[in-house]
This record gives structure tokens, C-alpha cells and sequence, in this order.
């Protein structure tokens, strides 16, 4: 079984998400977690700037662990979410709707913004990275082939960077490849890092 980086090692990590990317993102990084699930309610001031939306989210997603932070437990939990021209995108619903969002993100770029709250006992510590996505103009039969395949339905944006959209479709990013994909795990892990102090 692989142990968390030295750097880590103290620390009992909980990953409060059920999302196989972010899953992937932190067994790929060598972190040891355990995945709790919670419901939650998402819902946000109105009047929140739209930066800070996801900080919101992910903060008010870890104030239903509180319970389990006790001795070295901490508790990860995060929101990504993508705006264009800062409305959000959310996760389509159906078919129709995630046509509608890729041809929002056609030709335009976006931005995506991932909020990240770590818990333990002691300290609650909060931050978000924003990403800039610019896609190139898709075409319509691009888009209908890759919704049909690739069922884009549980990702904000109605795409995956990793996926046959993002490979073909995305131009170039500004910042974290890894943000885009749902955590961005550089500045994930020097934030764990102070929780091993």
C-alpha cells in the first residue's frame, strides 16, 4: 500500500468527494485518503461575487464534517465550478443543455474556478485557483459526437479537459491543467503541507 509523502504522514485525510477525477488526481499525487460522503445543500448568496462562489461552497461543504475533526483527521473538501463572462455554467441536465453550453464555451474563453477548504481540528484554511480555458470554434457535429460518447453530464461546463473534447477542442490554458480537471493538487498539497506542522 502506498503511504503519503513524508511530508504527510501524520495526517489521517478525508476526501469529502465522490468525483473519480479528483479521486484519481490524489492517488496519483501518492496521497492516502478515505472518501466519507455527505449531502450538502449548494446553494449561495445571490450577491456573491462570482470568484468567490466556489470558496463559499467549498467551505460550507466542510462545515458538515465538524464532527469528525479530532486529532490528526483532515478533511478535504472542494467545488469547481466554470463561468463565462462571470455567470456560471453549471452541470447540463440533459442532452439538449449540455449542446447548449458547449456552444457557449465554442470559440470563447472561460474561466474555471476550484475552491478548496482543508479542516482539522484546529484550523479551517480556504482558497480557490482560477484557470483560464480558451477553446477553439467547435463544430456541431463535434459536439453532438462527443456528448453522445462521452456523457459529459456530471461536469460543470458540460466538458472534461481530459476528455476527447478537451484533447481536440481546447486551444491553450492559463494556470492549473490539473484546477480544470477539479483540484488543483500543486496547491492542494503545500496547503496539507502546514497541517503536518
Amino acid at each position: 500500500m502506498v503511504k503519503n509523502p513524508v511530508t504527510l504522514k501524520h495526517l489521517d485525510i478525508i476526501l469529502a468527494s465522490g468525483s473519480p477525477r479528483r479521486q484519481m488526481l490524489l492517488k496519483e499525487a501518492g496521497i492516502t485518503f478515505r472518501v466519507v460522503l455527505r449531502e450538502v445543500d449548494e446553494t449561495f448568496p445571490p450577491d456573491l461575487h462570482y470568484k468567490d462562489v466556489a470558496e463559499y461552497l467549498a467551505l460550507k461543504k466542510a462545515d458538515a464534517y465538524n464532527d469528525l475533526l479530532k486529532n490528526n483527521i483532515v478533511v478535504i473538501t472542494a467545488d469547481t465550478l466554470v463561468f463565462l463572462k462571470e455567470q456560471i455554467v453549471n452541470k447540463p441536465s440533459d442532452f439538449d443543455e449540455a449542446v447548449e453550453m458547449l456552444k457557449l464555451l465554442s470559440g470563447s474563453t472561460h474561466d474555471v474556478v476550484t475552491g478548496v477548504c482543508i479542516s482539522s481540528a484546529t484550523k479551517k484554511d480556504v482558497f480557490h485557483i482560477l484557470t483560464k480555458v480558451y477553446f477553439r470554434e467547435l463544430e456541431e457535429e463535434e459536439i453532438y459526437f462527443y456528448i453522445e460518447n462521452y456523457k459529459p453530464y456530471d461536469k460543470a461546463g458540460s466538458y472534461g479537459a481530459q476528455d476527447w473534447i478537451g484533447l481536440t477542442g481546447i486551444e491553450k490554458i492559463e494556470g492549473s491543467y490539473f484546477n480544470v480537471m477539479g483540484l488543483p493538487v500543486m496547491e492542494l498539497y503545500q496547503h496539507l503541507k502546514s497541517f503536518s506542522i
